[in-house]
């Protein structure tokens, strides 16, 4: 069967073709879903004044976001080895729909935390299309179809800021969020016609998908290593994205929350790089490439720290920042999406889930680091996270040279 509008093929005893149209609307769902847990970045200083909380206050709106994400992931991604995912996906966008009206509508601090904490737990389609898209590919362009799905992510990541910051400045933080719970719920409607179904390799009960999850982790050694490094490098980035809002608004800069999503446009290169990547991963070894991004990544916090006084200074530190730790992702995940083919769903659950909450602490650590010891404690708290990322690596490196 085929559908000529979106180049979509499907066939029954194979499964779903991969194309380049399927790959281009999975590229864009991963966009729109996964913008919705970085709108609140650019922000916080206007949600904090809004409901009269200090930085930490209104910094732990990020962190119950990202903790959300990692529950979500833990609870919902592994279905998608054991469920068809086209009905999965449209259940959980109209999930998020809902979660997005709480934050939209949210009158007091605590309202705000559990709406953030919902839209978290519902936002977890993109890790659902990953896998598929990584189960679809062949083993010789499965780096360069993930770098295609995941340059869509990373836009929806980037760009969600730019578009916060100018829709939340012009208009109010809250119509950002009835703007986005319009779109979640446009998705599913597009999606649940278009998106064909799939079909899952593993014929396993929700608790044996559950239980193997708990047997990846104890005999992939591999997996540890990429998901505590992917958690401490998503630390460090969430500690500067959480901080810079409370930054920019002060001296010596003064700018509102428009110009601040600004800088999300900056990212766009390390997006725009995301199937460079993709394609040098199936070429080169990926590990010997997560320890490059890692130190790109400690690169850019050596700009914040010492040139962050100067815009130029946070626009080369945020190019940096996004392209080592988006290139450091990319490389983890086909690394690990080549341990067990069939799991590749629980794999990436236990990959995200890590991930994310390595950047809830970030976002905790951002916003009290700024609170206590405003900017160059910033910079001191993600150089670490990031430090410790490469120490994670290097150990990994001599124990398994592999």
């Amino acid at each position: 069967m085929t559908n000529n509008s979106t180049g979509i093929e499907m066939n029954q005893s194979k499964g779903i073709t991969l194309t380049k149209g399927l790959v281009l609307l999975m590229s864009i769902t991963c966009g729109l879903a996964v913008a919705n847990l970085y709108y609140n970045q650019p922000l916080l200083a206007d949600m904090g004044r809004t409901f009269h909380a200090d930085s930490h206050q209104v910094g732990n709106i990020s962190m119950f976001t990202q903790i959300g994400y990692a529950i979500g992931m833990f609870l919902f991604v592994p279905l998608g080895d054991m469920r068809e995912r086209r009905q999965l996906i449209t259940v959980l966008l109209g999930s998020v729909t809902i979660a997005l009206i709480g934050v939209a509508t949210a009158q007091n601090l605590l309202w705000i935390y559990v709406a953030s904490l919902a839209v978290g737990i519902t936002t977890v389609v993109p890790q659902v299309i990953i896998p598929l898209a990584a189960q679809m590919a062949g083993p010789e362009e499965r780096g360069k179809v993930i770098g295609s799905v995941m340059s869509g992510l990373l836009f929806g990541i980037l760009l969600a800021r730019t578009v916060a910051g100018l829709i939340g400045g012009s208009f109010g933080w809250r119509i950002m969020y009835w703007v986005a719970a319009v779109l979640m719920l446009a998705l599913a409607i597009i999606l649940k016609q278009i998106l064909p179904k799939s079909y899952p390799e593993a014929n396993l009960t929700y608790r044996q998908v559950l239980k193997s999850i708990g047997e990846l982790i104890v005999t992939q050694p591999t997996l540890r290593e990429a998901s505590l490094v992917g958690a401490l490098l998503f630390g460090g980035f969430s500690v500067f994205w959480t901080s810079l809002a409370f930054y920019l608004e002060g001296a010596p800069y003064h700018f509102g929350s428009e110009v601040t999503g600004l800088f999300g446009l900056v990212g766009v290169v390390g997006a725009a790089a995301a199937p460079l990547v993709g394609r040098l991963a199936d070429r080169f070894s990926p590990k010997l490439m997560v320890g490059m991004f890692i130190l790109i990544t400690l690169l850019s916090y050596l700009f914040f720290g010492f040139l962050g006084s100067v815009v130029w200074g946070i626009i080369v530190g945020v190019i940096l920042l996004d392209l080592g730790v988006q290139g450091a992702q990319i490389s983890n995940q086909t690394r690990i999406y080549s341990l067990v083919p069939e799991a590749r769903s629980r794999l990436n659950t236990v990959f995200m889930v890590t991930y994310f909450l390595g950047g809830s602490l970030g976002s905790s650590l951002g916003s009290y680091a700024w609170n206590i010891w405003q900017w160059q404690g910033v910079c001191l708290t993600g150089g670490i996270m990031i430090v410790l990322g490469f120490f994670v690596w290097g150990i990994h490196q001599l124990k398994y040279k592999s």
